[in-house]
């Protein structure tokens, strides 16, 4: 920009003009061509009248804020105690400037170190081994009141073993309601995974996941897809067509849940688990659909060879499900 600035005012461009073409402000231009004002602010100088502090008492001052007693306090609290105690060495200022120049006016506290949240890496080659929950709000009939849609879901099956709406969260319910769908289930799973709040991190949960031997497994804070199951089951219900914008009743939350839920396990076709349904593949008749299903394909392909470009077959059923599966390939450095 200075070049172009001095080939415009070499061509006799008044400084005007040649700002505007340039971009320039003309205040920037004066400030600039007139040069610093002042020269560099000199040190500060400490008079030399007596009242500094020797190197004896500020090498004392470091010793005392140093002190096992003084060590991770704030050297205010330090000033103020000692003034307390009956002892001065010095103002707090140049308490705080000594520590300074040693470098100790930053956090003198040690800090408490949290360990890393270890990423849940869960898997399932069955059905009723891994299971997931979450809790969703569902908008009631007036602002601020919401209804509460416990859920579980089998991550290998992604059949629903129960769910629940309430009018509130708490943990005892939350207790009660794995209870009862362990108890129905007629199986106990090896794993229950949530995220951390504060209904799933709860005591009488914990203590029941104990007391059946159940791992409790939990995800990682503000990462939101360790519970992929889970959310990925409420953006389906919530983004149902018919999906409410508001539920006017309690009872309302529950008729619509119910047939959801119904629909969802032993109606609708998953695509992560070969196009079956929830409830076939919980309950093991799987298979023998999948053999009905290859008995009509072969039948098509026998009426009408020169329609396919190869003998079908159904699509083939994931042997297992994974909650971030592993990277087992090696890494290179």
């Amino acid at each position: 920009m200075n070049t172009a600035f001095a080939e415009l005012r070499s061509a006799e461009v008044s400084i005007k003009k040649a700002c505007v073409l340039v971009g320039r402000s003309r205040a920037t231009h004066y400030r600039h061509a007139r040069g610093p004002v002042h020269g560099p602010r000199p040190a500060r100088a400490v008079p030399d009248n007596g009242q500094a502090l020797t190197v004896a008492e500020r090498a004392a001052v470091l010793t005392l804020i140093n002190s096992p007693v003084y060590a991770d306090l704030s050297i205010g609290q330090i000033w103020a105690r000692e003034l307390d105690e009956g002892r001065y060495l010095c103002s707090a200022s140049s308490m705080y400037r000594i520590a300074r120049e040693a470098g100790q006016s930053r956090e003198r506290r040690r800090q408490a170190t949290h360990p890393a949240k270890v990423k849940p890496e869960l898997l399932a080659d069955g059905p009723s081994q891994v299971w997931t929950w979450d809790i969703t709000k569902l908008r009631g009939p007036a602002k601020g009141i919401w209804f509460q849609l416990y859920v579980l879901i089998d991550i290998f099956s992604r059949f629903n073993p129960s769910w629940i709406v309430s009018p509130v969260e708490d943990s005892l319910l939350a207790k009660d309601f794995i209870a009862e769908a362990i108890y129905r289930n007629g199986a106990v799973p090896h794993t229950v995974h949530a995220d951390r709040g504060t209904s799933m991190t709860s005591k009488p949960v914990s203590a029941l996941l104990t007391d059946l031997g159940v791992t409790r497994s939990h995800s990682r804070p503000r990462v939101s897809n360790d519970n992929p199951f889970s959310e990925a089951q409420f953006k389906t219900l919530k983004y149902l067509p018919e999906f409410p914008s508001s539920f006017t009743s309690l009872a309302h939350a529950r008729q619509f849940c119910a047939g959801f839920f119904h629909e969802y396990n032993y109606i609708h076709r998953h695509s992560g688990i070969a196009w079956h349904t929830p409830a076939s593949v919980h309950f093991g008749t799987a298979d023998a659909i999948d053999q009905q299903r290859q008995n009509t394909l072969t039948a098509a392909y026998h009426a009408h060879p020169d329609r396919f470009g190869r003998r079908p077959h159904p699509p083939v059923m994931p042997i297992q499900f994974w909650i971030n599966q592993p990277d087992l390939q090696p890494q290179i450095n």
